[in-house]
C-alpha cells in the first residue's frame, strides 16, 4: 500500500502522551511494570485523574500555531486504561475516573477544525488485562503482591485466554476506527510477542476495512508504513518514510520533578536535522492531570512555530537534502528539485561552502528576510564542479535560532558523484 502523500509532506507533528500517570507525575506503565511503583499505587490514581481543565480547541489550536500538520495521542497505553468509554474490558477514564467522559472525540473534532490529522496511539499490551502474560522478559518485574502481570513461559500459555485477548484488542482498535475515524494509528507494544502471535495482517485488514487510507507506523511489523526511532536522530535515517519520536525533556509524560528541557534552539536543530534526512519530527507533549499544557511546553512549541512560519517554503511538501559532506549543516529541497535550502546554526565568520553541485546556481537569498548573497564558484576541473562560495549573511539577516539560505538552481539539482582523474 502507497504511504499518504499528506504524511512525508507534514514534517512536525505532536505526541500526546496523556492518562492517570500524570496524577502522580510517574513513568507511563513502566512504573508498575519494572517495580518503581506498587501496582495498587499505580492504579490508585484512577481516583485523581479529573481531566478538569481539558480544552481540545487550545490543544489543537496551539499545536496549529507551532506549526504541527499532526497529532498522535496515547488512546490506551501498556496500563490498559482507556480514554474512551470502551465496551471491551472495564477499565476506562470514564468509568473509573473523575473525568467521566470520552476524551478522545472532543480532541478530533478539534484537530480537524485546525485542518490536522488525527492521530491515535494504541498499545497492543495491557498489562492489566486478565487474559494477558509476557512472554519476552524473564524475572521481570519483581515479585510483588497484588502485582497482576505474571511470567508465563510459551509452551504453558493458555492459548484460549490468547484467543480472548485478541478479541479485546481487535474489539479496541475496532471502536476507534469506526467512532474517530484516524488519519494515522500509531502501536506500540509489539515487542511481547511475534507477527503470528499479534494477528497483524488480520489486525490490519480489519482496520483497512474501516479505514483504508489510515497511515499504519512500523510496530505493526510488516503492515506498518513508516519506521520510528525514539530520541536522537540516526545517523542513517531509515530507508522510507521515518519519524523521530522525541521528550522535550527526559519524560514522555508529565513528570513534576522532569526540569530538564531542551532550548527551543535545540530542538529547532533536532528538527532541522530530521527534516534535512528526509523524516518528520513527532515531538511528545506531556499534559498534567487536568488537561492543561506546561508552561515549558508552551513556550517552546510557539517559538518552533514562530521559526516555522518563517521558514515554510524549507519544510512543507520538502525532501532530504544533500548528502554528508556537502554542507556543514542539514538541508532540504523543493519538491521540484529546483530550490535547495541550507541550514546554518553558528553565527558564519567566513563564506559558506557548497561542494559537489554541477547544476548552476541562479540566486542565492536569506529565507525569511529576502537578502540576497553574492556567490562564487571556484576551482573544479573537467567534470568535477568547483566549491559554491556563499557570502555570508549580515547580522539583521541572521535568525536567532537557525539562519537557511535559498539556493535557487538553474534546472533540477545534480550531484556530482565520481571520483575526478589527474
Amino acid at each position: 500500500m502507497a504511504m499518504r502523500r499528506w504524511f512525508p509532506d507534514a514534517k512536525f507533528g505532536i505526541f500526546i502522551h496523556w492518562g492517570i500517570y500524570a496524577v502522580d507525575g510517574v513513568q507511563e506503565s513502566w512504573s508498575f511494570f519494572e517495580g518503581d511503583v506498587p501496582h495498587e499505587t499505580y492504579m490508585a490514581q484512577l481516583d485523581g485523574f479529573t481531566a478538569a481543565n481539558y480544552d481540545p480547541r487550545a490543544w489543537a489550536a496551539l499545536f496549529a500555531r507551532a506549526g504541527a500538520r499532526y497529532a498522535v495521542l496515547t488512546s490506551r497505553h501498556h496500563d490498559g486504561v482507556a480514554l474512551w468509554d470502551t465496551a471491551l474490558g472495564d477499565l476506562n477514564v470514564v468509568r473509573h475516573t473523575p473525568a467521566g467522559r470520552d476524551l478522545i472525540g472532543p480532541y478530533a473534532e478539534a484537530l480537524r477544525e485546525q485542518g490536522l490529522k488525527v492521530g491515535l496511539y494504541y498499545s497492543h499490551s495491557d498489562w492489566n488485562h486478565p487474559d494477558y502474560a509476557s512472554t519476552r522478559y524473564e524475572g521481570r518485574p519483581p515479585e510483588q503482591e497484588n502485582n497482576p502481570y505474571a511470567e508465563v513461559p510459551e509452551e504453558e500459555e493458555d492459548l484460549d485466554a490468547w484467543a480472548r485477548y485478541l478479541a479485546y484488542r481487535d474489539g479496541q482498535v475496532n471502536e476507534l476506527t469506526t467512532r474517530f475515524r484516524p488519519d494515522l494509528l500509531w502501536f506500540d507494544g509489539e515487542w511481547e510477542r511475534t507477527e503470528e502471535q499479534w494477528g497483524i495482517r488480520e489486525l490490519a485488514r480489519l482496520i483497512r476495512a474501516e479505514v483504508p487510507e489510515c497511515v499504519l507506523n512500523a510496530r505493526m511489523l510488516s503492515e506498518g508504513d513508516y519506521a520510528t526511532p525514539e530520541q536522537g536522530v540516526p545517523i542513517e535515517p531509515p530507508a522510507g518514510p521515518w519519524e523521530l519520536c522525541l521528550t522535550f525533556n527526559d519524560s514522555w509524560g508529565f513528570q513534576h520533578h522532569d526540569h530538564n528541557y531542551k532550548t527551543t534552539t535545540q530542538l529547532i536543530r533536532y528538527f532541522t536535522e530530521t527534516i534535512g534526512a528526509g523524516g518528520n519530527l513527532l515531538l511528545s507533549v506531556g499534559p498534567k492531570e487536568d488537561g492543561t499544557i506546561p508552561d515549558e511546553q508552551v513556550e517552546r512549541l510557539e517559538g518552533m512555530g514562530a521559526w516555522i512560519a518563517r521558514h515554510a517554503d524549507a519544510v512543507y511538501g520538502t525532501v532530504a537534502g544533500l548528502p554528508a559532506g556537502h554542507h556543514y549543516g542539514p538541508s532540504t529541497l523543493a519538491a521540484d528539485r529546483r530550490t535547495l535550502y541550507l541550514t546554518v546554526f553558528d553565527i558564519p565568520r567566513a563564506p559558506i561552502g557548497v561542494r559537489g553541485l554541477v547544476t548552476p546556481v541562479r540566486r542565492v537569498t536569506v529565507l525569511g528576510t529576502g537578502t540576497e548573497l553574492g556567490h562564487q564558484v571556484i576551482g573544479g576541473l573537467h567534470e568535477v564542479p568547483g566549491v559554491l562560495w556563499i557570502d555570508p549573511p549580515a547580522a539583521a539577516d541572521l535568525d536567532d535560532h537557525a539562519t537557511v539560505l535559498a539556493v535557487e538552481l538553474d534546472s533540477e539539482l545534480e550531484l556530482y558523484r565520481g571520483h575526478g582523474r589527474s
